[in-house]
């Protein structure tokens, strides 16, 4: 165990001192009350990107297609026949279909959600994966048809966007803050940036959304019955002391969010595979996964999991090497009278902090000097988005769909066409993906998306972690709550909150 494990682990013997030391007295609200990390960003589900966004506007807007646990999409707002090779037919069903303002969804909504997106000027970064859409069309009420301009078999899974009201939309509504959905939550209020209220439709059950960055005290204020559940970002050494906790339930679901170090492959020292590579062989990811994750994670080698119908099913991309690291870096022209140095950017979350320092500590050894910047939340990732970096992490969360290789390697998906924040740029996997894209037959298709991600692991335009599981803390009371391997919330839908 490294030095920085060692603080790590007995900074955090001093927290529990602090818990033992504070009393537990209970608050009585009958909201469910849910501590998260990190606050929505936006409720447009246009421009929502991060993970938070993400799962707070599922429970807002309902889309045409949404994705079971088999990574296959299915219908959520519509049923779909593909009636030509450039051509979708989306049928509206029965379900999903009275906004929170009371006006009825009908296929005009729909239209004027993805006409919105598309349109020139938009600043969506869905876009991008849309850009296959000739028109938008409504032949009746009932009923929607999506031309395209090329033949593509994944078209269903990218219409993942939740709906919004088509006159709203014209009347330019400022949906990031407020929002009118037709989803099992009405928006209700946000009186604070860090403080979110939302009211379930089918009976009237209030449920806040509490941001509370560390973890410590978002722990302390579960035991307190200030907030009644917690999801994400804890600490190993939490999770265990957790446990022996009376009143409090540790629920899990094996994940899929996918965790990575990314470089500005434009930087003259970050651009070098070999730098990439030797990053990649100094790092312990085993005893990270250990110490840190408390063993909530495996390992990977792709940006999908090898449980996903075109998943890397190849083992874990790489080992922990030191030595053939240090080589590396010799090769390159570095060593003890000339380290190199890196800058590592990351949010200001304590437990992605942590990461980051064990991280320094593993590159340390192998000679690299790594100075750890770290943001707010906003300033991090506005920072990524620009490419303003030369080393930062980040990870993926809920991805579905393999076009996420377009959306993020492509060499012209460079924002804001899209997330190639790192200006990766390949001919080999440009064409694959291309290939990919116009395979109509899956196997084919899979077979093509792992020789893609065969190439990433050759090329490292990311350093790919580990998958982090789900990992919640309940209150007793709490009930129907359930954990999801992409992190979503929508068993708030049906979560119960018994009183005394």
């Amino acid at each position: 165990m490294t030095v920085h494990f060692h603080k790590v682990l007995c900074a955090s013997a001093s927290l529990w001192l602090i818990f033992l030391l504070t009393g537990c007295e209970q608050v009585q609200d009958p909201a469910i009350r849910f501590g998260l990390a990190q606050a929505p960003i936006t409720l447009d589900p246009r421009f929502a990107t991060d993970a938070a966004s993400y799962r707070v506007n599922r429970l807002l807007y309902c889309p045409l297609v949404e994705f079971g646990e088999d990574y296959r999409p299915r219908p959520r707002l519509a049923r779909w026949e593909r009636v030509g090779a450039r051509r979708y037919r989306f049928t509206l069903l029965d379900r999903c279909r009275r906004f929170s303002d009371g006006r009825h969804l009908s296929a005009r909504d729909v239209v004027a959600t993805y006409r919105s997106v598309l349109a020139r000027g938009s600043k969506s970064p869905h876009k991008g994966s849309l850009s296959m859409v000739e028109s938008v069309e409504t032949p009746d009420e009932e009923t929607v048809e999506f031309r395209l301009s090329r033949p593509d078999p994944l078209f269903p899974g990218r219409l993942t966007l939740g709906i919004l009201p088509a006159a709203l939309i014209e009347a330019g509504h400022p949906f990031r803050e407020q929002p009118v959905g037709s989803g099992p939550f009405n928006f209700l209020a946000w009186p604070a940036p860090g403080e979110l209220h939302l009211l379930r439709r089918s009976d009237g059950q209030e449920v806040v959304f509490l941001k509370v960055p560390d973890a410590t005290v978002r722990v302390l204020k579960l035991l307190r019955g200030e907030i009644d559940l917690t999801q994400g970002d804890l600490p190993a050494e939490l999770l265990r002391w957790t446990r022996k906790r009376e009143g409090v339930r540790v629920l899990s679901s094996r994940g899929d969010t996918f965790a990575y170090i990314g470089f500005n492959l434009a930087d003259p020292v970050t651009g070098d595979p070999r730098v990439r590579r030797a990053v990649a062989l100094a790092l312990d990811r085993e005893a990270i996964i250990r110490y840190l994750l408390g063993g909530h994670a495996r390992p990977a080698a792709a940006i999908l999991p090898p449980d996903h119908w075109a998943g890397y099913r190849g083992g874990a991309g790489f080992t922990h090497d030191p030595a053939a690291a240090r080589r590396l870096l010799r090769e390159v022209g570095y060593g003890p009278d000339h380290p190199l140095r890196l800058t590592y950017k990351t949010s200001s979350n304590a437990q992605r902090l942590r990461i980051a320092t064990v991280i320094q500590d593993q590159l340390r050894a192998v000679g690299i000097q790594v100075d750890i910047r770290s943001y707010d939340w906003g300033t991090f990732y506005s920072d990524i988005k620009a490419g303003r970096f030369q080393m930062y992490s980040l990870a993926w969360v809920g991805l579905k769909m393999p076009d996420i290789f377009r959306y993020v390697f492509h060499s012209a998906s460079v924002p804001p066409a899209g997330a190639n924040r790192g200006r990766y740029a390949d001919p080999q996997v440009d064409a694959l993906i291309e290939q990919a894209e116009g395979t109509e037959d899956e196997r084919e298709q899979a077979g093509i998306y792992r020789r893609i991600q065969r190439r990433l692991l050759e090329t490292l335009p990311y350093v790919p972690l580990w998958y982090e599981d789900q990992v919640a803390l309940v209150r007793a009371g709490i009930t129907g709550y359930r954990v999801w391997p992409d992190g979503r919330y929508d068993a708030l839908a049906s979560t119960r909150k018994l009183t005394p």
